[in-house]
């Protein structure tokens, strides 16, 4: 058996890198368990951390030993019961009265899975890893260019909040002891003459007098040098540069008709809280327009988008006619990447689905980076899905998922912005 020691020092944050490695290394274990943790929560949960078991099978760790050499026989034992091929039962577990099933035993022995705790940051990491915004470009270059503030060392002026004072008082020492040095030394040659004099007051009193009052002149000098001056500050120094940016807006709009049940709303909301975490997390900037509808469209905010209970009728062009309408008016298609994301069961009033499609086709679809739309329901598609599907086939950038049962969500979800092969 070899053994090996790593005798070197534990450095800085070596646990975070320790745990970065952990994660690395069950990150099939840890992205499944992240995976169903979105479908069992709740809405209210969905950004939280998440504990996760590793069976203790998986997190065996790799030794060195020395093995036998050479070719070797050995006879083994028989038994009179099983032959060659024959399959043996998995023996029952233990547990009384336990959660486990079977009844108790008084033989066996094994491990508890090993249960890993993630944070919130890390959770979301996985949840979004891989995951981008189809064909976000930076357009108008010229026009769209966000100022950052970098540092760029020190200057002499400045507001008081950016005082470096380290490098100030440094200054400060300087400046003192280029001011007082000769006069220090000068103030010590004259108080080692008036000692020696001293030995002697009596025979020498004028020039006793005359060294007091040159060493009484040279404190003065010395203290009149102030511990700080003006041109002894130091400030941070910022400069601004322009730096390119990208602009973008996402469209969220949800069908909240009559024939959207509880749980098929549930699951939409579902998706879009989805859709701003990963929007918040990933980019920063991004607008999201909230559009709900029924007979009628309404740009609601986020709180209202998510909670307000309002229902009706289905017409679903309302809110795609809203939709452009609020791109003409703040949006221009040459200044920011359009984004939108549909959710739906589907169900529309027959004669507005043929008015769908056209208002996609000629005055949306031009215009987006990509379109989105997700149909929730176990039912057979309707006629939007039909409609939809000719869009689909004109524009490359128009994307359709089902979404049968909660489940299905987040594996969409990842298929809908998975990131494109360069």
């Amino acid at each position: 058996m070899a053994h090996f020691i790593d005798r070197r020092l534990n450095g800085k944050n070596k646990s975070a890198v320790n745990r970065q490695r952990f994660i690395r290394r069950y990150k099939k274990q840890i992205k499944q368990a992240v995976s169903d943790a979105v479908s069992k929560r709740s809405i209210q949960d969905v950004d939280k951390g998440e504990s996760i078991s590793i069976p203790t099978k998986d997190i065996g760790e790799p030794h060195f030993h020395q093995g036998h050499g050479g070719k070797r026989e050995m006879v083994h034992p028989g038994n009179d019961q099983f032959v060659s091929g024959d399959k043996i039962d998995r023996p029952k577990g233990g547990g009384g009265q336990g959660s486990g099933e079977g009844q108790a035993s008084n033989q066996g022995e094994g491990a508890d899975d090993f249960v890993f705790q993630i944070s919130k940051d890390e959770y979301l990491d996985l949840l979004f890893e891989d995951l981008e915004l189809p064909r976000l470009q930076k357009t108008q270059l010229n026009q769209l260019m966000e100022v950052k503030t970098y540092r760029t060392g020190y200057t002499s002026n400045g507001v008081p909040a950016n005082i470096n004072v380290v490098r100030s008082l440094q200054n400060s020492l300087a400046r003192r002891m280029a001011l007082q040095a000769g006069k220090k030394r000068q103030l010590h040659e004259l108080e080692e003459r008036l000692a020696l004099l001293a030995t002697d007051p009596n025979e020498h009193f004028a020039e006793i007098a005359l060294l007091e009052k040159e060493i009484r002149e040279l404190k003065r000098r010395i203290d009149a040098v102030p511990f700080i001056d003006t041109f002894d500050l130091k400030f941070n120094n910022f400069v601004k540069r322009p730096v390119p940016s990208s602009q973008a807006v996402m469209f969220c709009l949800m069908d909240v008709s009559g024939s959207m049940d509880q749980a098929t709303k549930e699951m939409a909301k579902r998706f879009y809280i989805l859709l701003y975490l990963f929007l918040s997390r990933t980019y920063k900037n991004v607008e999201v327009v909230y559009i709900r509808h029924h007979t009628q469209a309404k740009e609601v905010d986020e709180h209202e988008f998510f909670y307000s209970q309002e229902t009706g009728g289905t017409i679903v062009s309302s809110a795609l006619k809203m939709m452009n309408d609020i791109i003409n008016e703040r949006y221009p298609a040459n200044q920011w990447n359009i984004y939108a994301a549909q959710a739906s069961d589907g169900d529309n009033w027959a004669d507005d689905s043929p008015q769908c499609r056209e208002i996609l086709a000629r005055d949306i679809m031009p215009r987006v980076r990509y379109y989105s739309y997700i149909e929730i329901t176990t039912r057979a598609h309707q006629t939007l899905w039909h409609e939809y599907e000719s869009v689909a086939s004109q524009f490359p950038h128009f994307a359709m998922e089902h979404i049968r049962k909660v489940e299905d969500i987040y594996p969409v979800f990842r298929e809908l912005f998975k990131k494109q092969a360069a």
